[in-house]
């Protein structure tokens, strides 16, 4: 009998596994109940995010998926707050590794664009908020995305409205050996992050604010077809919330840090497909 051929989602699964394999150990201490690897908690994670659902809906639908559970040998189910803990314990740094190792399965050129945008902290619909008066704060997140295949190479997750020029520097120092070519929009024109940017051997393409000829100038001799490689930042943005949602579910800030960085591994791990 021919074996069926795979989908997209067991591809996903295969691929997340495989990514979880090489960042974590089985168990998170020699004191686990060794129920549940954390490989296993980490592929129902990515799951959830890439399903846009919730832990119970998500659980609902594992049942009728054999051929999941068993790529990731989960023979019994957890319930919903097993995997709520699960995801409270595991630390933000786990999901920059698991990050980190994702763009390593992409091919990509060095020619990295920085942009930010906003993604709701509740999920209540506009029309509720608009009607209510409402105002939902938004997180501001910022992507570093390498242009070639659109790889999320970094993120910074910030409930303040700090400025894209502070943002800016502590994310080229930490992916210095990712960057050659940093591509940023006006938001970003600051001789402070031009230098950092210099300083670690990335050349920075950043439009400057016209406040005189001589910035127009300037911003007329920009390689208009490097530059214009800055518009995928946006497109990558547009894509997390079309496939994704738009807002964090979470209801603690720190929570709602790791969620949107499962979305990015997740973006990631669906590139590679």
């Amino acid at each position: 009998m021919e074996a069926l051929p795979k989908s997209q989602l067991l591809r996903f699964v295969e691929q997340a596994i495989h990514l979880a394999r090489r960042a974590v150990n089985h168990y998170s201490s020699k004191f686990s109940k060794r129920r549940y690897t954390l490989h296993q908690h980490i592929v129902l994670l990515c799951l959830k995010v890439r399903k846009n659902t919730t832990y119970r809906t998500l659980l609902d639908e594992l049942i009728e998926m054999p051929r999941i559970r068993k790529a990731i040998d989960l023979e019994e189910l957890p319930s919903p707050s097993t995997l709520c803990k699960a995801f409270s314990r595991l630390d933000m740094a786990v999901w920059r590794v698991l990050l980190n190792l994702s763009v390593t399965l992409l091919p990509t050129n060095g020619v990295v664009g920085i942009d930010a945008s906003g993604f709701d902290r509740s999920h209540a619909s506009k029309h509720y908020t608009k009607r209510t008066k409402l105002t939902i704060q938004q997180l501001k997140v910022t992507l570093l995305v390498d242009t070639r295949a659109n790889a999320i190479i970094d993120l910074h997750v910030t409930t303040t409205r700090k400025h894209d020029s502070q943002i800016a520097p502590p994310l080229i120092k930490r992916n210095a050996e990712n960057v050659t070519i940093l591509l940023g929009d006006k938001g970003y024109d600051d001789q402070k992050v031009r230098a950092v940017a210099r300083k670690t051997g990335v050349r920075p393409l950043i439009k400057h604010r016209e406040f005189s000829s001589l910035h127009k100038a300037w911003n007329a001799r920009l390689d208009a077809d490097l530059y214009g490689q800055r518009s995928q930042n946006e497109t990558v943005n547009s894509r997390l919330k079309r496939k994704y949602g738009a807002f964090v579910r979470s209801r603690h800030w720190w929570k709602q840090f790791r969620e949107l960085a499962v979305g990015c591994l997740t973006h990631n791990i669906d590139k590679t497909l």
